[in-house]
C-alpha cells in the first residue's frame, strides 16, 4: 500500500528523525546553558576559570543567535531545516560537558583546600565562591560547614571578631580576622583555626573561675558547653582526690548536698 507514497514516507520519516535528534539536543543544550549561565555571568567565577568562561562565551553566542532564529522563523519545520544547526547544538553540548567537568574539578580543589566544603552542594559552593569580594555571603551557610555556628561577627570593614551559637552565645575571637583580599577557602581556614584556639580558651578560663566564683554565679558566666566540659573537669579531680585519700563516702555524701 505504501508504493506510490514511498518516497513522501521516507522524506517525512527523515525529516522527523532530524527534528527528533535536534530537539533532543536542543533541550539538552538548554539544561545545561541554564546552569552555567548564571555561574559565567559573576566576574569572580570568570577570573577564576578563564578558559571556561571564553569557551562559555561561544556556547553563549551560539545559543542566543540560536534562539533568535527561532524567535523570527515562529514554525519547527523551518527552523529544523536550517543548516549545520544539528552540528551546532551537537558542539555547543560537547563544549558544556567539558566546562561542566573543568568546573566540578575546579569544586574538587577547593574542597581539597578547605575539607569542611565537602558538606555544601555545588550550588552552595558555588554561591560562596562567586561572591569572593562579599564574605559575609557565607553566613547562610555556616550551619552546615560548622556544627551549631549560627553566624560569625562582621564589622564595617569586614573583619570577623567572634561567633555565634544557635542559642545566641557569642565567643570572642582571640585574634581578629581579616578576610579582604584573601580566598574563601583560605580565610574559612583561619576562621576554623580561631574557633578552636578561641574555644579552648574559653574553656581554660571557665575551669580557673570554677573556683573563684560562686557555682551559680559561675554557670551563668560562662558557655554552656564550656560549663558541662568546666565542671566535668573538676568532678574528676576531686573524684581522684577522694579516691586518693579514701573519702568516697564523704565526697558521695557531698555531692548528693
Amino acid at each position: 500500500f505504501k508504493g506510490p507514497f514511498e518516497e513522501d514516507i521516507l522524506k517525512w520519516n527523515d525529516e522527523l528523525l532530524k527534528m527528533s535528534n535536534i530537539l533532543e539536543e536542543w533541550a539538552k543544550c538548554q539544561g545545561q546553558y541554564m546552569y552555567l549561565q548564571p555561574i559565567f555571568d559573576s566576574p569572580d567565577i570568570a577570573k577564576q576559570l578563564p578558559l571556561e568562561s571564553k569557551k562559555f562565551k561561544s556556547v553563549d553566542s551560539t545559543w542566543k543567535y540560536t534562539m533568535s532564529q527561532a524567535r523570527a522563523l515562529g514554525h519547527v519545520r523551518k527552523v529544523c531545516a536550517t543548516d549545520g544547526l544539528l552540528e551546532k547544538l551537537l558542539e555547543a553540548n560537547r563544549s558544556l560537558e567539558i566546562i561542566q567537568k573543568e568546573l566540578n574539578n575546579y569544586l574538587e580543589k577547593k574542597r581539597e583546600s578547605f575539607a569542611r566544603f565537602y558538606f555544601l552542594s555545588n550550588d552552595e559552593l558555588l554561591e560562596i565562591l562567586s561572591e569572593t569580594k562579599e564574605p559575609t555571603k557565607v553566613q547562610p551557610h555556616l550551619k552546615k560547614v560548622f556544627e551549631n555556628i549560627h553566624k560569625i561577627e562582621f564589622d564595617d570593614f569586614k573583619v570577623i571578631h567572634s561567633m555565634f551559637s544557635g542559642e545566641g552565645e557569642n565567643i570572642k575571637f582571640l585574634k581578629e580576622i581579616n578576610p579582604v583580599q584573601k580566598n574563601v577557602e583560605f580565610w574559612m581556614g583561619d576562621v576554623e583555626e580561631m574557633m578552636k584556639l578561641s574555644v579552648r580558651s574559653v574553656l581554660q578560663n571557665s575551669i580557673y573561675d570554677y573556683t573563684q566564683k560562686p557555682r551559680v554565679e559561675w554557670v551563668v558566666s560562662h558557655p554552656g558547653q564550656c560549663v558541662l566540659n568546666g565542671s566535668q573537669v573538676h568532678w574528676t579531680k576531686e573524684v581522684e582526690d577522694a579516691i586518693k585519700a579514701g573519702k568516697i563516702p564523704e565526697y558521695y555524701e557531698k555531692s548528693k548536698a
